[in-house]
C-alpha cells in the first residue's frame, strides 16, 4: 500500500470509488433530492474538478481509495469495496489528519449523515468524538443542506 498525490489518470477510478461509497453510506440516509443530482455524471465531473485535491492509496497498481483535505476538514474519505477492512481507510484517514496539521490547524472535523453507522464506528475507533447534530452545506439549489453529525479530533 502506498500513498500519492492523485494525478489526472485516477479520474474514473475516484469517481467509480467516491459514488460507490457515495451510495452505500448515504442512500436511505439522505433527502431524496440529494440522491437525485448525485448522478453518475456528478461524480465524474465533482472526480476530475477535485482530483488536483486528492491523496489517494494504492495497492497493487490499482487506485483503493482516496481522501481529500479543505483547509480543517477532512472532506472525503472513501474505500474501494475491495479494500474495505484492508487498512486502506485507516491509512487515508491518517494521511488526512497529517495534512490538516500541517496547514497550521490543531482541531479537524468531517460530516458523517446519522445513518452512515460503519462510518461513524470507524471513526470512533480511530479517536474522533461525535461532537453532535448540525446542517451540513451542500451548495446545491435544490439541496441547501443534510442533516449530519459533526466529528471532532484534537492533532
Amino acid at each position: 500500500m502506498q500513498l500519492r498525490p492523485a494525478r489526472a489518470g485516477d479520474t474514473d477510478a475516484v469517481a467509480a470509488i467516491w459514488m460507490s461509497g457515495w451510495r452505500d453510506g448515504h442512500l436511505g440516509h439522505v433527502p431524496d433530492a440529494l440522491v437525485a443530482i448525485r448522478t453518475d455524471e456528478s461524480f465524474r465531473t465533482r472526480a476530475t474538478e477535485r482530483v488536483a485535491d486528492a491523496t489517494v492509496a494504492e495497492v497493487a497498481g490499482e487506485v483503493a481509495g482516496f481522501v481529500m483535505v479543505v483547509g480543517d476538514e477532512v472532506e472525503q474519505v472513501y474505500v474501494a469495496a475491495a479494500h474495505r477492512g484492508s487498512g486502506v481507510a485507516a491509512l487515508l484517514l491518517g494521511a488526512a489528519e497529517r495534512q490538516v496539521a500541517e496547514g497550521g490547524h490543531p482541531l479537524t472535523w468531517l460530516a458523517v449523515v446519522p445513518g452512515n453507522a460503519r462510518a461513524r464506528r470507524f471513526y470512533e475507533r480511530h479517536g474522533w468524538i461525535d461532537d453532535g447534530p448540525f446542517d451540513y452545506a451542500i451548495g446545491h439549489p435544490e439541496v441547501a443542506h443534510v442533516r449530519c453529525h459533526r466529528y471532532i479530533k484534537q492533532l
